[in-house]
């Protein structure tokens, strides 16, 4: 066996809109954030981040958030691919209402972390089809950065 390690790819910086309020269900309260645009940078990829796709969280009765993100990315070339990104966003009860009231709390208060996995077509890009890859996400009220590893 080789071993595993960790790869920096890219940085994804999706903007943001206005949460809706889906309200509470049986499974939890449920939030739908747009997803309206961005970067994507890095040594692996570059390009935008496409308007129109969404973070659907799910915030858990103890206060903490599943999230779940679908959108897509249009790569430098003008190829696009589609991301499905799973993830799981945990803090003290003080951080997540200092977020929710629209404050910046630094990363180091929360554990935000990602598995994102990318639908691309054959081509330059179909790597990222053939990877395995994790993520280290910060977020702000105006975005979402999410910073790509490849795990090697």
């Amino acid at each position: 066996m080789t071993g595993i390690a960790l790869a920096f790819a890219f940085e994804i910086r999706a903007t943001i809109g206005a949460a809706l309020d889906g309200g509470p269900g049986r499974n939890g309260h449920r939030r739908i954030i747009p997803i309206t645009g961005g970067t994507v940078e890095g040594p692996r990829l570059s390009g935008r981040v496409l308007p129109g796709g969404a973070d659907y969280e799910l915030v858990r009765a103890d206060g903490n958030s599943v999230v779940e993100a679908h959108y897509a990315l249009e790569a430098a070339d003008g190829t696009p691919i589609y991301i499905r990104n799973v993830g799981l966003f945990v803090a003290p009860e003080d951080v997540i209402a200092r977020l929710d009231a629209g404050e910046e709390v630094a990363p180091a208060e929360y554990y935000f972390r990602s598995a994102p996995v990318f639908d691309a077509p054959a081509g330059p890009h179909g790597w990222l089809a053939d990877r395995i890859f994790v993520a280290e996400c910060r977020f702000t009220p105006a975005e979402v950065a999410i910073r790509v590893h490849e795990v090697t």
